[in-house]
C-alpha cells in the first residue's frame, strides 16, 4: 500500500514539473513575428521615341521583346523616378513557361535600394497580368509575391506611362519594420 501512495505522489509530482516547465520554459515565450509586408505602386514610362520609328508587332510566329524603361512613383513622366524595369519576354506559346521570360525592377531611392526579379510566365497582351515575384536583392532580399501590371491605355486620355505596376511582397523571417 505505502508503495502504490509513493508511485501515485511521484507520478503526480512529475506531471506537476512538466506542466509548470511547459508555462514556466523560456522557449514557449519567443514571440514568431509576423512576415513582414510591402505594398508599393509605381508606373513603367512609355519610351520617347519619334512617331516615324515604329515598334513592329510581335506575334505568334517568333521574336523576342526587350525592354529598358524608367519606373516612376506616378504616371506623369515628370514623376521622382525610383529605378528601371528591364527585361526580356518570349511571347510565343512554345516559350509560355520559359525560364527566360524575366522582368527586372532596380531601385534606387533614398528608401530603397535594390532589385526585385518577377517571373513573367505567361505574358500576353490583355488588360492586366499578374506575375510571381520569385526574389530580390538589397532592400528587397528574399522577396516573394505578386506583381500586377495593368496597361494604362484609358481610351481618348493621353498617359505617359505604359504600365501600373502593384508590388505586394513579403518578406519571410524579418519581423516588421517601423519606420524612421
Amino acid at each position: 500500500m505505502l508503495s502504490r501512495v509513493l508511485f501515485c505522489t511521484a507520478f503526480s509530482l512529475a506531471t506537476v514539473v512538466v506542466i509548470l516547465l511547459a508555462l514556466l520554459s523560456p522557449a514557449s515565450h519567443k514571440k514568431s513575428h509576423p512576415r513582414a509586408w510591402l505594398d508599393l505602386s509605381l508606373y513603367i514610362q512609355k519610351p520617347h521615341i519619334p512617331p516615324s520609328n515604329s515598334r513592329p508587332q510581335l506575334g505568334d510566329k517568333g521574336g523576342a521583346f526587350i525592354f529598358h524603361r524608367v519606373l516612376t512613383e506616378g504616371p506623369d513622366h515628370n514623376s521622382r523616378i525610383v529605378g528601371k524595369a528591364q527585361g526580356f519576354i518570349i511571347p510565343t506559346q512554345q516559350f509560355a513557361l520559359s525560364a527566360f521570360n524575366v522582368i527586372y525592377l532596380t531601385f534606387e531611392t533614398p528608401e530603397r535600394s535594390g532589385s526585385l526579379s518577377v517571373q513573367a510566365r505567361e505574358a500576353g497582351d490583355k488588360g492586366s497580368e499578374e506575375f510571381t515575384v520569385v526574389g530580390g536583392t538589397g532592400s528587397f532580399a528574399f522577396a516573394r509575391g505578386v506583381a500586377v501590371f495593368t496597361g494604362t491605355d484609358m481610351g481618348s486620355r493621353e498617359v505617359d506611362a505604359s504600365y501600373y505596376v502593384r508590388l505586394q511582397l513579403e518578406f519571410p523571417n524579418q519581423s516588421p519594420k517601423t519606420p524612421g
